[in-house]
């Protein structure tokens, strides 16, 4: 039972949640080039009202109502459709709708991680098909396992604040979508604005303590613990980044600390309530050394992920669950603590959630071009998505 300090908790966390994603566009906005700078901001916001309404109408019930039928390992019911069967007036009601709001706000931000893959390409009313379909045949069924009492919860599979859900499923996803659209052919000076990316992180960072402290689902120690691995893990991986910058660039980056603080931000997030503080460490390094060299790795393939979404969100979400099966020590037992079957269930949950992310997107993908079509044409590319498409400019020459 919830008590009304845990839902004031839960609300202030869905307001931390809720800031990431105009941190987000913030982020993309600033790395992304300076003619398609607005287009990104905008499918990045749009999910904050087209997600808001998929979620209230079907999302919720989907994900954590109960179903018995052959699919209730993979979907929720209609119990909660266009949540009825909600009383705001009673305690109960209460919890769930408090927990539904915070759930909102993490359902708004996953699949627009995906945006940072393709700026300047995909088109709107494309994408806008894209981002329901991804929602219902992606994020839905894959938090139902993991988090909605689905057939990966039931087993044991554990993920704190979605290293699976979130970032794993995003970061793959991602990637198969940059497979399949292609390379740019006008390639923009990127990036474009480095103080909006800082402020943009800024805001990520800050929100991040209630993304993760907020799936404690309560003022409780958890919550404690969460929130500082959330800083522990964050500040040991942006700094070494730093120093990988100075050893391979031979100068520091303002980007790429930011990245590193992201990196490390993305690792702990399945782990953040279920390690020690010690271990929390080891993530952060980890974490950037992850994706610093899975970055390198994708220049050298030459996939034009254009923000790296693959090599920090997919690889150090990926990581994290790995990290979370040898480390667990609070609520949970890792592999280094004796329960081999715990890493066992978390790598299987992992690779397999992954490679139907990758499959299914890029699925989704292939169907929307042979309908509608998905790349603007060269000439719009060439002009820039904000004035092709928006009719609108982040600057005016």
């Amino acid at each position: 039972m919830f008590t009304s300090t845990d839902i004031l908790f839960l609300l202030v966390s869905a307001f931390l949640v809720m800031i990431m994603t105009p941190g987000l566009a913030m982020f993309y906005g600033g790395l992304a080039g300076k003619r398609s700078a607005v287009a990104i901001m905008m499918q990045t916001m749009f999910s904050l009202g087209w997600l808001s309404i998929l979620w209230i109408l079907f999302g919720y019930s989907l994900i954590f109502s109960s179903n018995t039928g052959i699919l209730g390992g993979f979907f929720g019911s209609s119990k909660y459709f266009f949540l009825y069967n909600i009383n705001i007036n009673t305690i109960i009601g209460q919890e769930n709708l408090a927990f539904m709001i915070y759930q909102m706000m993490v359902a708004v931000i996953t699949p627009v991680l995906i945006v940072g893959a393709f700026p300047n390409r995909f088109k709107f009313n494309s994408f806008i098909v894209f981002l329901t379909a991804w929602f219902f045949l992606v994020y839905v069924p894959i938090a139902h396992m993991i988090w909605g009492n689905g057939i990966f919860q039931q087993w044991g599979v554990l993920d704190f604040s979605g290293g699976i859900v979130v970032h794993a499923s995003a970061g793959f996803s991602a990637l198969a979508a940059a497979l399949y659209i292609g390379k740019r052919k006008y390639q923009e000076k990127m990036p474009h604005n480095i103080p909006l990316i800082i402020l943009g992180m800024g805001l990520l960072w800050f929100g991040w303590f209630g993304f993760n402290a907020g799936s404690a689902l309560g003022m409780n120690s958890i919550a404690v613990l969460a929130w500082i691995n959330t800083q522990i893990s964050a500040a040991f991986a942006s700094v070494t980044w730093l120093f990988l910058d100075i050893a391979f660039r031979k100068k520091p980056s303002s980007v790429g600390f930011m990245t590193g603080a992201l990196a490390g931000l993305v690792i702990i997030t399945p782990a953040a309530g279920y390690v020690s503080l010690q271990v929390a460490m080891l993530f952060g390094i980890v974490g950037s050394l992850v994706s610093y060299f899975a970055i390198r790795f994708k220049n050298k393939m030459g996939w034009d992920d254009t923000m790296d979404v693959w090599g920090v969100h997919g690889m150090d979400g990926f990581t994290g669950i790995l990290m979370l099966g040898l480390f667990a020590s609070i609520g949970a037992t890792g592999a280094l603590f004796g329960n081999g079957m715990f890493f066992f269930k978390e790598f299987i949950a992992d690779i397999s959630l992954s490679i139907y992310a990758f499959l299914v997107t890029f699925l989704i993908l292939f169907i929307i071009d042979h309908v509608m079509g998905i790349r603007i044409s060269h000439t719009e590319e060439m002009q820039g998505q904000d004035k092709a498409e928006f009719d609108e400019e982040a600057y005016q020459d």
